[in-house]
C-alpha cells in the first residue's frame, strides 16, 4: 500500500526526529495492523462487481433444464436472423364470384383419402321468391381452413344473414366436402328456424363417414328437410362452368372421377337409409 512504502523511507526530518518517529511507528502499528487485517478480509469476502459484460454472460446461461430458449436470447446483432414476436393476423374466410382452376381440380377432386386438403369450398347459388320486387338471386363461393367459423356457418353469417319469412329461399350448395358434426347441428337449428328456406348439398367427398357422429349429423340434417346428394361427373361439370376462372376451357374428368362417385354414393345411402 502506498501509506506503508511511504512509512518506510525516512526524510531528514524524521533523521533528527528519531524518538518522536518511534513512537509514532508505535502508536500507528495497532492501526496498520488493522487495516492490513481489512483488506485481507475484504479479498475474501468482496464479490465481484456486476459490470456489463459478466451481466451479458449470466444472462446467457442456461436456466431450468439448462437450455436456452431461442425466442428467450436478446436481439442478435446481424438483422437478417433477428427474433421478432410476429402477431398472426385474424381467421378470415375467403369469399368471391370464381375460383382458381387449380384450386377446384385438388379441393374437389373425389378421391378416398383426402390427405393435405385442409380447406372447405363451398359454392353457392341461392334463389329468392315471392314478395312485390323481384329479388335477385346470390352465387359465388367461399372457403375456409378450419381455424375459425367453418364454410356452412359463415355462408349464414356473410352471405346470407338477413332473411325475410315473407319471401322463400332455395340454397344449393357444392361442397368439396360435407359438413362435420357441429355444423350439421347448426344446419339443423337455421333450418328450423326459417321455415321458408330449401337447403340443397351436393358433396364432392364424405366428411369422416365412418364416425358415429358424423352419420347422426347427416341423418339429422335429412329430417330437418335438407337434399343431400353426392356430386356425379356432371355436377362438377357444372361448377367448373359457373364458379371457376376456366378461361372458356371445356371441364375434363380426372381419372376414376364415376368410380368415385358410385363408391361415395353407395356410402351416403347407407348412412341415410
Amino acid at each position: 500500500m502506498a501509506d506503508r512504502k511511504d512509512s518506510k523511507i525516512p526524510s531528514k526530518v524524521g533523521m533528527i526526529k528519531k524518538k518522536e518517529k518511534k513512537v509514532e511507528k508505535v502508536e500507528s502499528k495497532p492501526e496498520k495492523e488493522k487495516e492490513k487485517n481489512k483488506d485481507k478480509s475484504e479479498k475474501v469476502t468482496k464479490k465481484p462487481e456486476k459490470t456489463p459484460e459478466n451481466q451479458q454472460k449470466n444472462e446467457e446461461m442456461p436456466q431450468g433444464n439448462g437450455e436456452v430458449a431461442e425466442g428467450a436470447k436478446g436481439p442478435v446483432k446481424d438483422e437478417e436472423f433477428e427474433l421478432e414476436p410476429m402477431e398472426l393476423p385474424p381467421f378470415e374466410i375467403i369469399i368471391g364470384d370464381r375460383m382458381n382452376p387449380n384450386f377446384f381440380k385438388f379441393q374437389f377432386k373425389n378421391v378416398e383419402y383426402s390427405s393435405g386438403r385442409n380447406k372447405t369450398f363451398l359454392c353457392y347459388q341461392v334463389d329468392i321468391q315471392g314478395g312485390a320486387a323481384e329479388t335477385e338471386g346470390l352465387r359465388g363461393y367461399l372457403e375456409d381452413e378450419h381455424l375459425g367459423s367453418h364454410a356452412e356457418e359463415a355462408f349464414f353469417q356473410q352471405v346470407l344473414a338477413y332473411y325475410d319469412k315473407s319471401l322463400h329461399y332455395t340454397v344449393t350448395w357444392y361442397m368439396s366436402s360435407s359438413p362435420c358434426a357441429a355444423c350439421a347441428a347448426k344446419l339443423v337449428e337455421i333450418l328450423r328456424a326459417r321455415k321458408t328456406m330449401r337447403l340443397n348439398i351436393h358433396c364432392s367427398r364424405l366428411f369422416q363417414w365412418e364416425e358415429a357422429e358424423i352419420q347422426a349429423g347427416l341423418q339429422a340434417l335429412v329430417r330437418a328437410g335438407c337434399k343431400i346428394h353426392m356430386m356425379r361427373p356432371v355436377d362438377f361439370a357444372y361448377v367448373w362452368s359457373t364458379f371457376v376462372e376456366n378461361e372458356e376451357d371445356n371441364f375434363t374428368p380426372w381419372e376414376d372421377c364415376q368410380d368415385n362417385y358410385d363408391y361415395y354414393d353407395e356410402r351416403l345411402c347407407d348412412i341415410l337409409k
